[in-house]
């Protein structure tokens, strides 16, 4: 089982960037995207279909923003699910599309794959604590998810766990994404909902080459001055049969690049 996770910030920026050329060379089973900044009206089948040679599409299910150009996330299988989940039942979070899940459930096995994209506190105080918020709602809603099902939950969840998660760590302790709050919530769910950083259990000691986002300000990119920010985190059975991962830096689609983990599980 293949799955990717990508930030596209537009998704119409980055399909003319060649992203969905290179989605369908991928051999995928699942990709996540975040940041699709579209409405259901601007996608045609070229974006909501990733064609595969001689096998099924992959189809996509969306959860947009009710603003328009903002937020909204995306998942793409070729395996029809059981059910789709859009959203995690908050007014606040569901009008800025941020949930998708699709569920394949059989006999005796449950199994999510889920694409969220988590709020960035950066811009000001009032969006840190509606970053706040959400990962507030995040730690009950994961903890019983995981005790119901299997489930890997990918995305852009815009916070560097640690040290080895951004170039700059000692300047950037007191800012969105790597603050102290921020990074204990990110512990305390690996710990006790429990939850496996798929990379870093691949990768424990991988620095500058796990970096997924880079500012557009200054040469951030060209100096691999970047953040670890894109996630695949999956419960302890699920993680234990993951047998790489790796990010893609080949091509540039967006200010993220896309994240891939290969799973000894199908879907």
């Amino acid at each position: 089982m293949r799955i990717l996770t990508a930030n596209l910030n537009g998704i119409r920026s980055a399909a003319s960037k060649g992203f969905f050329d290179w989605a369908a060379s991928q051999e995928m089973d699942a990709l996540g995207v975040q940041e699709v900044k579209a409405q259901a009206c601007d996608l045609n089948e070229s974006l909501t279909h990733i064609p595969r040679a001689s096998e099924p599409p992959l189809i996509g299910a969306f959860h947009f923003a009710q603003k328009k150009g903002y937020s909204g996330v995306g998942l793409y299988t070729h395996h029809e699910p059981s059910d789709v989940i859009e959203g995690i039942g908050d007014e606040e979070f569901d009008f800025e599309g941020r949930w998708i899940e699709k569920r394949f459930d059989k006999p005796g096995r449950k199994l999510s794959i889920i694409s969220s994209y988590f709020p960035s506190g950066s811009s000001s105080d009032e969006r840190q604590s509606a970053k706040f918020r959400y990962l507030h709602l995040m730690t009950p809603r994961l903890t019983q998810l995981a005790k119901e099902r299997e489930f890997v939950l990918m995305g852009d969840i815009n916070i560097a766990h640690q040290n080895l998660d951004l170039k700059n760590w000692k300047a950037n302790v007191k800012n969105s994404g790597f603050t102290p709050e921020e990074r204990e919530w990110l512990t305390q769910t690996l710990t006790h909902t429990p939850l496996v950083d798929v990379y870093r259990h691949l990768y424990p000691e991988a620095s500058e080459s796990c970096y997924t986002w880079w500012s557009q300000r200054g040469q951030a990119y060209a100096k691999n001055v970047g953040w670890r920010i894109d996630y695949q985190l999956a419960t302890p059975n699920l993680a234990q049969g993951a047998l790489r991962a790796w990010v893609y830096k080949d091509q540039k689609f967006s200010d993220h690049a896309p994240l891939g983990v290969d799973y000894n599980w199908s879907i």
